[in-house]
Parts: C-alpha cells; structure tokens; sequence
C-alpha cells in the first residue's frame, strides 16, 4: 500500500509544480531575468485582484494538505500567503513586490522539501479548521462593527433632521 503512495506522489508534486510555476513564473519581462505568472497579472486589478490571488493561493495550500503536508508546513505556507496578500495590496509597491516574493514557488518548495524528507504523511487539516474559525470571527466581528457604524449614522443622521 504504502509503495502505491509513493509511486502516486510525484505526478501529485509534477501537477503542483506545473500550477504554481503558471501562478509565479510562467512570463519573463523581456531582456530581464525577471519572471511572472498569472498571480501577478491578477494583482494588478486594485483589491479585487488581490482577493482572487488569496483564493487561488488558498486552494493550492488545501491541495497541499491533502497530499499529507505537516502542520508546521501549513503554517509556513499561510505566513507566505499572508505576507504576498498583505504587502500586495498596497497599491504600486505591492505589483513590484509581487514580481520577486512568489508565494506560490515558495509553498511548492516547502511541499517538495517536506516530500523528500519523507515527512509527508502528517495532518495540517486542523490549522486549517484553525483558520477558518479565525476568518470566520473576523467576519463576524466586521459585520457587528459595520451594523454599529450603521446604527449610530442613523442614530447621528435622525438627531439633525429632528
């Protein structure tokens, strides 16, 4: 059983390499070494651009933790996640970021390192349960604080009519 695991992994790693390569690498600004992919084409759309690249980041690192990425090796990948989204959202700085910090290339390689100490058969599937229940009371902290600011423009607003 455990050779048909292994014999299986490398076109699971080869698939990754190709996605993440596409994400990061797949263009190269002509008469420069410097290289892009279709993460950085993505950020350049202010914001929206930036959400959809964490989406896509997201569902690699998910791949990742079904092919028996480790907790410590999650982690890892959500901090590059993290830094490319927070840091590319900054308009101008962020698009020049995003040329050199691939998030993606850099999660592959942890993936690949992981693979080769043959560490791959851990469980990140709670960080990830982790960090949803995170992003889920960061959301519904921000739907009670935007109902507050509702509440007291209306509140504001009725006192000056009156």
């Amino acid at each position: 059983m455990e050779n048909n695991i292994q014999a299986e992994v490398p076109s699971k790693i080869k698939w990754l390499d190709n996605v993440s390569g596409f994400l990061d690498n797949k263009f190269r600004i002509p008469g420069t070494n410097t290289r892009f992919g279709l993460d950085f084409i993505i950020g350049l759309v202010p914001y929206a651009g930036d959400v959809a690249s964490f989406g896509i980041s997201a569902v690699l690192v998910l791949t990742m933790v079904r092919y028996g990425a480790s907790g410590r090796v999650i982690i890892q990948m959500l901090w590059n996640i993290f830094i490319d989204t927070v840091i590319g959202a900054v308009p101008i700085a962020g698009d020049i970021f995003d040329l050199y910090f691939k998030s993606n290339r850099r999660n592959f390689e942890l993936l690949r390192e992981h693979y080769e100490e043959g560490a791959y058969s851990g469980s990140g599937w709670w960080i990830i349960a982790l960090v949803f229940l995170l992003i889920l009371f960061l959301f519904i902290v921000m739907i009670w604080l935007v109902a507050r600011v509702i509440s007291f423009s209306w509140t504001y607003l009725s006192d000056l009519i009156m």
